[in-house]
């Protein structure tokens, strides 16, 4: 029996797809290749694998079993390709708006010492996945649970969550301030990144949210925005501790819900050292 990857990886688009057109598109071949390919594979397995006897595709139980088999062997080649690749290069730690806070340069000086010929290269992302999701990182820092089914998440801690205001604020000299006193009288609009953000108006009661808010795309934005009194914003409290800024002042807040920091990767790792890094990082956390 001579089955080719190209065949496992016809029958996963059309599972996917449910059509032969839609699957030779996602493949990048045409309609009659598509169904010549199908049929070859039908051939050498020696059973019916689609049921074309709708518009609709399905496949038979034999189909099915052999779908399954046929991923296991594609994510395997994939994970033993990206192993392959990444030997010679350094693994990518993603985050968006702050990696572990304070603990952020223990983790560095201690993997560097444990691990002195795998240099790890730390890199910001301005989405929700920090890079997993394109592949231009191996492991990620994130505070939100990305809804992208290809990325898996832990829960490492969780931090207490900072009202970020201008420094000429009349709260910015307070030790702590409360929800419903950076939304009354004449507030500032808040100051939303909602692709990586662990705020928004839900942290407020509907009759006491901010009357106004202003999207930005990155921290960044975010705190030159804060600085020059355009709004206010929440963050967690690791990215007051990464993202110092003179005219910014961080002040804990008191009844807001903690921010869940997640250690996130690919269901099917992009680089060999994934595994010693991610017990590193449970290692630091839990000092």
């Amino acid at each position: 029996m001579d089955v080719e990857l190209r065949h496992l990886k016809a029958l996963a688009a059309i599972a996917e797809a449910g059509t032969v057109t839609a699957a030779a598109g996602l493949l990048h071949m045409t309609q009659p290749a598509l169904s010549r390919t199908l049929a070859q594979l039908e051939s050498r397995v020696g059973v019916r694998l689609v049921d074309r006897s709708s518009r609709h595709l399905e496949l038979t139980p034999a189909g099915t079993t052999l779908l399954g088999h046929g991923r296991a062997i594609l994510a395997h080649l994939d994970a033993a390709l990206a192993d392959t690749r990444a030997v010679d290069r350094p693994l990518r730690l993603g985050y968006t708006c702050a990696v572990l806070g304070q603990q952020t340069v223990p983790l560095l000086r201690t993997w560097r010492r444990a691990h002195p010929h795998a240099p790890l290269e730390v890199v910001r992302q301005d989405n929700s996945t920090a890079g997993l999701a394109t592949g231009d990182t191996d492991v990620a820092v994130l505070r939100t649970v990305p809804a992208d089914p290809r990325i898996r998440t832990e829960a490492l801690y969780t931090e207490d969550r900072v009202a970020a205001l201008p420094d000429d604020h009349p709260l910015a000299s307070r030790d702590r301030v409360r929800l419903a006193e950076l939304t009354s009288g004449p507030a500032l609009p808040l100051a939303l990144w909602p692709d990586t953000g662990t705020a928004s108006v839900d942290l407020w009661p509907p009759a006491r949210r901010p009357a106004r808010t202003v999207e930005v795309r990155n921290v960044d934005e975010w705190l030159n925005l804060i600085a020059t009194g355009g709004a206010f914003g929440v963050g967690a409290a690791g990215t007051a501790e990464s993202h110092g800024h003179p005219g910014v002042r961080f002040v804990p807040v008191g009844d807001a819900p903690a921010a869940t920091v997640y250690l996130a990767r690919p269901a099917h790792p992009t680089h060999p050292r994934t595994e010693e890094f991610l017990a590193a990082v449970r290692e630091v956390v839990s000092a």
